[in-house]
């Protein structure tokens, strides 16, 4: 096992350890919850503060819950019943849940060449990836549209193979579907040696309403070793109560009154808070980025488009990434705002620092991560008065 893979998935098996091992607190009554900053990731609902790293799990799980349960629905326990075979460059993946069934076969591009003796290491990319693909990684190419439907119409809710073996009225929104089918697809590459896929060096990414699915692959799919959210704006890297504020602003962001109305990216529980106030959330999208640590995430973001509120990703992404300092673990995160491109058209001045990611959590090499970056003048630092007023812990 590489040094630094080992790491990583070692601290992400302690958080799930962790869980296990103690009582966490219980969810408080959240009905009456309003706040206008990000919800502190360092305090419980309850009040109580986070200090350790056994705090973390139990706050990472409530997390979790609460995100399940206000926004993006429930995702499954795993199933019944997973199949996988591989051939020629398909892998078939059969799941039984509940007396039902569904099948799904991404397909495998391999780099040139033999592969390394550990196998592979592989990107799954949502809907595909918009990223130039790296010569020595394998590409997974999964068509998350037949997982979950994410046209522009709220007709398309509960159509999909994930719908088809939940139920149509399952409480879950596109992409806790995809995320569900992403840890289908690393089950079978457990499963299936002769993908020769290195099953600890996969990553997970997307663009646009991809990269939102992306995002939360990564962080509810704890065996993925980097997370690569490209301009995934609202519903992604941006925070609901950020957005809302440079709308009211005069700038035309998405936020989450529109979204809601536009696609089934969410749970229909999330129509309570977008139809009301994103305040009454005990959670923000930086909460949802921090899920990710201490594995590596690497944010992209475009300044070209107001739509994609980039200064709500760079306030959230910033909150978010102490996480990763308070684990000391900053290296493993980093934020990238290129300057006006066309978009999900992959600019150059990024290519650098995209590389850097992947040559250190997929390729077990040198590479200068940990960077925060953007073309804009936006500033950010914790603590922040007006969005995030709470300092940050040590848990090493």
């Amino acid at each position: 096992m590489y040094p630094r893979i080992f790491s990583f998935i070692t601290t992400t098996c302690l958080l799930l350890a962790l869980v296990h091992a103690q009582a966490c607190p219980a969810i408080p009554d959240l009905t009456s919850y309003n706040n206008t900053a990000l919800p502190d990731p360092f305090t419980f609902a309850n009040g109580n503060k986070v200090v350790t790293l056994e705090d973390w799990a139990c706050r990472r799980a409530e997390i979790s819950t609460l995100m399940q349960m206000d926004e993006l629905g429930v995702l499954p326990d795993d199933p019944d019943l997973t199949v996988a075979s591989f051939t020629g460059n398909t892998l078939t993946i059969n799941v039984t849940d509940g007396g039902k069934s569904i099948s799904f076969a991404p397909t495998i591009t391999f780099p040139s060449g033999r592969a390394p003796a550990a196998g592979w290491p592989a990107i799954i990319g949502m809907g595909g990836i918009s990223i130039p693909r790296p010569s020595s990684v394998a590409i997974i190419n999964f068509n998350n549209e037949q997982m979950a439907n994410q046209d522009s119409n709220p007709a398309s809710r509960g159509v999909g193979l994930f719908f088809n073996l939940y139920g149509s009225d399952a409480s879950a929104g596109a992409m806790i579907a995809w995320a569900w089918a992403v840890r289908r697809i690393m089950d079978a590459l457990e499963m299936t040696p002769s993908a020769k896929i290195n099953t600890a060096r996969v990553g997970v990414s997307g663009c646009s309403r991809n990269g939102k699915g992306a995002l939360v692959a990564g962080a509810f799919e704890p065996r993925l070793a980097l997370t690569i959210p490209q301009e995934s704006g609202s519903g992604g890297t941006d925070s609901w109560r950020i957005s809302d504020f440079i709308l009211a602003s005069g700038i035309l962001t998405q936020t989450a009154s529109e979204l809601h109305t536009e696609n089934v990216w969410m749970s229909p529980n999330f129509d309570a808070f977008a139809t009301t106030s994103v305040n009454r959330l005990p959670f923000d999208h930086h909460l949802l980025g921090a899920m990710v640590a201490p594995r590596a995430l690497f944010v992209i973001d475009n300044l070209g488009y107001d739509w994609l509120g980039p200064f709500s990703s760079f306030g959230a992404m910033v909150a978010a990434r102490t996480l990763w300092t308070a684990m000391g673990a900053s290296d493993s995160m980093g934020i990238s705002q290129a300057a006006n491109h066309t978009h999900c058209v992959f600019p150059s001045t990024q290519q650098p620092l995209l590389t850097a990611f992947i040559n250190k959590f997929l390729l077990d090499q040198e590479g200068d991560t940990g960077v925060v970056e953007t073309a804009g003048n936006y500033t950010f630092e914790v603590p922040d008065a007006q969005w995030a007023p709470w300092s940050v812990p040590s848990f090493v």
